[in-house]
């Protein structure tokens, strides 16, 4: 009897098992309707106190920035709800798209910050949340909402995307051992969150543009988007990270300081430098060698010029030095070109030989390559040394 009545319990729990799963499936529709009902509602309420805080005067914006807030908040609660109790049950439940797969990736992706990036996955879940919702906007089709919508989400995705960016300058302009070992990840993410910012924030603004605002910027927007199709190489990777630091310049003052800056066209150099000694193809390492020149000129003419601070004053002097020839030599382009060219890779070559001793990486075949240039223009002499086994060595040395 006891072996029976087990073996109708079993058969009995399948069958509620077979029964729970096919209820799930047939209200998981009807929970998805209750939370983009849901949304629908918070979003049109967050719409409305968007509009009215933007036109309201200085003297009202108060009471309406706290009701703006209150919007806010229930609108992304509305929104983390439908992740959790729709998206996480369909997936769960082998019913989910492949936007609902990855949506809920990305989420696991944002959350795990949680504990160890406190202040990032604040700002990464609220814009995670955003372009979720903007997605499924725009997968309705419904022209109105996009419209009313969009004004909004630009807005609000510029904060975010200017304080994610904001927390990692504080990061690396940390100067304390904790960053060390994780620099060049930093580097790496603030790239990419730069990269992001461009292709869905500053193309819509930049499409919008009206009053012309970003007109300053669409010439290097452009050369950006030569680099946004195809497969890159290491040297268009650095071309590409050299426009982006540059755009951010206009776009990002105070998020990115111009000390931070620095630092990043200090990596981007490092990189560049890298690139010229380690390739062995010589017409490759030409190429390089130009792109080299034309990052160190817009580190010097763009960043370094702009520079009011600097930490030692005998640096500045020296730059002072360097600009005056630079500024000199730029009057050759119009009458003797071969010769404004010759001078001026002189001078970056001159310029940065000192720097490539500084740090611990070995540049000894840069150095190297920099002299045979040096030897070329005629602004360094090779002259025979010593002689060794029949054979004349040689030794390069300053003319």
């Amino acid at each position: 009897m006891e072996e029976k009545s087990l073996r109708i319990t079993g058969a009995d729990k399948n069958f509620f098992n077979k029964i729970t799963k096919t209820l799930t499936k047939i209200l998981i529709p009807t929970q998805i309707s209750l939370n983009g009902m849901r949304i629908s509602v918070k979003r049109n309420a967050l719409l409305k106190a968007f509009i009215n805080l933007s036109n309201s005067e200085e003297t009202d914006k108060s009471a309406l920035e706290e009701k703006y807030e209150a919007a806010y908040t229930a609108y992304l609660e509305s929104l983390d709800k439908y992740v959790l109790d729709s998206i996480y049950k369909k997936v769960k439940n082998d019913t989910a798209s492949d936007f609902e797969k990855n949506a809920l990736a990305d989420y696991y992706n944002v959350t795990r910050l949680k504990e160890t990036e406190y202040t990032e996955y604040k700002y990464r879940k609220q814009k995670y949340l955003l372009e979720l919702d903007n997605d499924g906007i725009k997968i309705s089709g419904k022209e109105k909402t996009i419209e009313k919508f969009q004004g909004f989400y630009i807005a609000k995705m510029d904060h975010l995307y200017k304080a994610i960016l904001k927390n990692y300058s504080i990061k690396i302009a940390d100067n304390t051992s904790i960053y060390d070992s994780t620099k060049e990840s930093i580097y790496n993410e603030m790239f990419e969150t730069l990269e992001e910012y461009i292709n869905n924030i500053l193309s819509l603004k930049i499409t919008d543009d009206k009053e012309e605002k970003y007109k300053d910027i669409e010439t290097e927007y452009e050369k950006y988007q030569a680099y946004s199709v195809g497969k890159l190489d290491t040297k268009d990777n650095i071309e590409k990270s050299m426009l982006l630091i540059g755009m951010s310049r206009k776009l990002f003052t105070h998020s990115i300081p111009l000390a931070v800056a620095e630092q990043c066209y200090k990596k981007i150099l490092n990189d560049s430098r890298m690139l010229v000694q380690d390739t062995k193809i010589a017409t490759k390492r030409e190429k390089a060698y130009s792109m080299l020149l034309k990052v160190m000129e817009t580190y010097y003419t763009k960043l370094l010029a702009t520079k009011v601070y600097w930490e030692k004053p005998q640096e500045r002097e020296e730059f002072k030095q360097f600009l005056k020839k630079y500024n000199e030599i730029e009057t050759l382009k119009e009458t003797d070109f071969i010769e404004y060219i010759k001078q001026k890779e002189v001078l970056f070559i001159k310029k940065d030989m000192p720097k490539l001793r500084e740090g611990k990486t070995d540049y000894s075949k840069l150095i190297k390559y920099y002299k045979r240039k040096l030897v070329d223009y005629n602004a360094m002499k090779e002259i025979r040394a010593f002689k060794s086994e029949g054979k004349y060595k040689k030794r390069i040395v300053h003319a």
